[in-house]
């Protein structure tokens, strides 16, 4: 698996600052230390209690937030907690003991409409995926356990994953009237269980860390970089509210065509073609002028 990095997130509270982890930590659970006495069951937050200006210690699935005293400012050690917690675990360090005692969070699914009428949502109200996954037969989904029980439901055709959502694409055998609740609360008591979403040493996963993905933005050309940067910052987030996702495949200098791979609730919906030329397209054609000429698209 790939290395821990650190990432430091300002918090509303200028006491409390986040350290998030690009892979995640515990099996879903949150953990909450008020002094090294409590924090007997994590050896991290152990550590971190050694800090004289640390006060509370709050662990989570991707990050570790901090609550400092005022004998120091963040701006003075920030850089230090964030490189110990890297190196902590880099270095195999244990973060909780197996059984330790979690702090309840109450797990939440609701569904989101999508406009493709065949997918629906499943939104949590905690981060599953660090990265964007989508399987379309139980053979492909067999890195990721909570994908191949879905597929054991007859009518799912896909499955696709987003940091704190599920996007899955029905055969028309069922109505979502009908299944949709079960869904919901199958996919709440496996979060509930602590269950893996997806093998953390699946091979999808290595190639989409950090450091591979930055590798590769860094082996294109720069009109690509342009475009990857475009669909980042204006359409993925509205492409992601919808319950798809939008990914860069190639760009030809010769052609100006732009290739991109739809996923999820995009993939094969019937108002994709028409945001795609409409959208996508013209945006690109007038934030490059002169470099895109036509935007395709492959359904993920």
């Amino acid at each position: 698996m790939s290395n821990y990095k650190i990432t430091i997130q300002e918090t509303n509270n200028p006491t409390i600052l986040k350290f998030d982890v690009n892979q995640f930590i515990t099996k879903h659970q949150n953990f909450e230390y008020n002094n090294i006495d409590e924090a007997k069951e994590s050896p991290l937050a152990q550590q971190l209690f050694y800090l004289p200006f640390v006060k509370k210690v709050y662990i989570s699935s991707n990050f570790i937030a901090i609550e400092r005293y005022n004998i120091v400012e963040w701006n003075d050690v920030k850089q230090e907690v964030a490189d110990q917690i890297e190196n902590y675990l880099n270095t195999g360090g244990i973060i909780v003991e197996e059984h330790a005692t979690t702090k309840k969070v109450p797990v939440t699914v609701y569904t989101e409409s999508t406009p493709n009428p065949s997918a629906l949502k499943f939104v949590a109200n905690k981060k599953l995926v660090t990265a964007t996954y989508e399987y379309d037969s139980i053979e492909k989904a067999k890195t990721s356990p909570l994908a191949t029980s879905l597929f054991h439901f007859p009518f799912v055709k896909s499955v696709f994953f987003d940091e704190n959502y599920i996007s899955i694409t029905k055969y028309d055998i069922a109505e979502w009237n009908d299944v949709s609740m079960e869904l919901r609360d199958f996919i709440k008591n496996y979060i509930e269980n602590g269950k893996e979403i997806v093998n953390p040493d699946a091979p999808e996963v290595i190639e989409k860390s950090a450091e591979k993905v930055e590798a590769h933005f860094e082996s294109l050309d720069n009109t690509s970089k342009e475009i990857i940067n475009i669909l980042e910052q204006y359409v993925k987030p509205a492409v992601a509210s919808d319950g798809g996702n939008i990914q860069f495949q190639s760009y030809d200098e010769n052609s100006q065509i732009v290739k991109v791979i739809l996923q999820g609730a995009c993939s094969g919906c019937p108002s994709s073609t028409f945001t795609l030329k409409n959208g996508i397209e013209n945006m690109l054609k007038e934030m490059l002028p002169g470099k895109v000429n036509t935007v395709e698209a492959i359904n993920g």
